[in-house]
């Protein structure tokens, strides 16, 4: 009788344990969510793809030289519920995009918003923590 019950509890315990991973994956403290960033640059490349979707920009900084930025969004099914599409983005269009960045300083980010060439602006899931953005 007591390995009866003793089998699926251990099962219910391996599960939980082998799951605590997935969870921490949809964080986002590993972002600055106090202030915003804006890029303005070239889109090298734009992948719409789960888990989530990136886009590749190259940003020339204040000293003249071209960073290659990574900037992320949700899954392709949520940004697409928002008026994203696979076709948003195309290499060589000149787009301005805000980010979350990295608290490390590392060119990557979460977007906040990006305006198209066309004018159109696409707004992100990103929040920030406060209403107050350094820009």
């Amino acid at each position: 009788m007591k390995g009866k019950f003793l089998k699926p509890f251990l099962l219910a315990l391996v599960i939980s344990i082998v799951s605590i991973p997935l969870f921490a994956h949809h964080g986002n403290a590993v972002y600055d969510d106090t202030r915003t960033i804006t890029l303005k640059g070239t889109v090298t490349q734009w992948l719409w793809a789960n888990p989530h979707c990136i886009l590749h920009l190259d940003v020339t900084d204040n000293s003249g030289q071209v960073v290659s930025w990574i900037v992320e969004t949700e899954n392709p099914t949520s940004m697409f519920n928002i008026g994203w599409t696979k076709t948003s983005f195309k290499p060589g269009d000149q787009v301005t995009v805000t980010a979350l960045q990295v608290k490390n300083g590392k060119p990557i980010g979460r977007i906040v918003d990006a305006l198209l060439p066309s004018g159109q602006k696409l707004v992100g899931k990103a929040r920030l923590s406060s209403d107050d953005s350094n820009k």
